[in-house]
């Protein structure tokens, strides 16, 4: 005998009907609302961008207020309704939905949808969660840049409807779910926080010397440098790795993302300039400013935006540079030196003047052991704990979705 799973023996043979969401509810559209009438207090407002910014699944209050005298004008969400943001710019956001729970009624923006119906709100918005729906977007979408889904559309969206009590168990069990997955993930937020914390705290620690405890001299007395600036190479599919200050992390080279290389009849234009060695010190000048990686591989060009450091006269350590680089107190002097409001920005002729410890050579290389083990701690964390969110979200989802498979005997639609 075929064993019964968790739906089945919850259902209890009860047949469950599927039913488009424009039967089983309204569908009215936001209006009004724009970021510039909000005020400091009044009546509660959601706009919609803030439904996939701020708000989670559920709410009691709102970030923002308007004035009552606006809210006479503006369309309201009562508790139990969902409020569905139909605009974004990626397909994951868009028609979000969010379940107003509050007691009192909230003022909601254009580009959303409040639906009003009779069923439970939270077992809803779980069931617009999941994967059949997401699938649904992707087909009735429209536009590239703003993405949206009109509401006829969602209004054919078939949705199963087990008996009210039915679907306060299945929220029962995902609010136990959401809430523990909620839990572990802060904790897991707070221990990555704490091991950054902890390794920021001693590297700074071992960088930090005291007045006429060492000589400093200046970036550009003690290293060779080179300044990718002039003609940019010319992007092709394949060829020699082209490292741009969009691959350079704080502390590594990311060979994974914004992939570009160059091809063999330009690389002599990076040969002019000097190519990269293992241990070569790098540091971004604009886009972003100030991120700092070592050099692992030769194989590879530099693109503009970035400078390359390399010590001279066997006065430093290329590891202990790096580690300097990267530091709190140089990162500081280094935006000081920047300039620029929105995007900032650093010339070399700036940039070589800035000062770095000379500390013994004996000294550099203890200092650097240790921060090489730190940082090898605290790179396997900063990977480990994120996947370990990540397992869990993908368990809590797993959980989610099975709860809401029903079978589709006597669709209605």
């Amino acid at each position: 005998m075929k064993s019964l799973n968790f739906m089945e023996n919850l259902l209890d043979g009860i047949e469950v009907h599927w039913q488009p969401m424009g039967k089983i509810g309204n569908f009215v559209r936001g209006n009004g609302l724009q970021k510039k009438d909000f005020a400091e207090s009044g009546v509660g407002c959601i706009h919609y961008g803030q439904i996939y910014t701020y708000y989670g699944t559920f709410a009691y209050q709102t970030k923002s207020f308007v004035s009552s005298i606006l809210a006479t004008k503006l369309r309201k969400a009562q508790k139990g309704d969902l409020i569905i943001a139909t605009t974004s710019e990626n397909i994951e956001d868009v028609c979000k939905p969010l379940v107003w729970l509050g007691e009192d009624e909230v003022c909601v923006s254009g580009e959303t949808y409040i639906f009003k119906h009779n069923q439970n709100p939270k077992y809803l918005a779980y069931y617009l969660q999941t994967p059949m729906f997401f699938d649904f977007k992707k087909l009735n979408r429209t536009g590239t840049k703003v993405i949206r889904v009109h509401g006829d559309k969602l209004a054919e969206f078939p949705i199963p409807i087990p008996p009210l009590e039915i679907q306060t168990e299945i929220v029962r069990i995902l609010d136990t779910f959401t809430a523990l997955t909620a839990e572990i993930t802060a904790e897991i937020t707070a221990e990555l926080t704490a091991r950054k914390k902890q390794y920021t705290y001693y590297r700074d620690q071992l960088l930090t010397f005291k007045e006429g405890q060492v000589e400093w001299k200046a970036l550009g007395e003690v290293c060779d440098y080179v300044d990718y600036r002039g003609k940019t190479p010319r992007k092709t599919t394949d060829g020699v790795f082209l490292v741009t200050a969009k691959n350079i992390r704080m502390g590594y080279i990311d060979y994974n993302t914004s992939q570009e290389f160059i091809s063999s009849d330009d690389y002599a234009l990076v040969m002019r300039r000097g190519l990269p060695k293992n241990g070569d010190v790098l540091i971004t000048t604009e886009a972003p400013c100030g991120f700092i990686a070592q050099v692992d591989r030769e194989d590879i060009a530099l693109a503009q935006r970035v400078i390359k450091y390399r010590s001279k006269n066997k006065l430093l350590l290329n590891s202990f540079i790096k580690h300097y680089l990267k530091g709190c107190q140089f990162q500081a002097k280094l935006q000081k030196a920047a300039t620029g409001s929105t995007v900032k920005g650093i010339k070399g002729s700036k940039l070589h003047k800035l000062t770095i410890p000379v500390p013994p050579l004996a000294e550099q290389a203890r200092i650097v052991a240790i921060l090489d083990k730190l940082d090898a701690l605290n790179t396997s964390i900063t990977e480990g704990l994120p996947r370990e969110i990540e397992l869990r979200q993908t368990q809590y989802e797993y959980y989610r979705n099975s709860l809401l498979t029903f079978p589709k005997e006597g669709v209605e639609l």
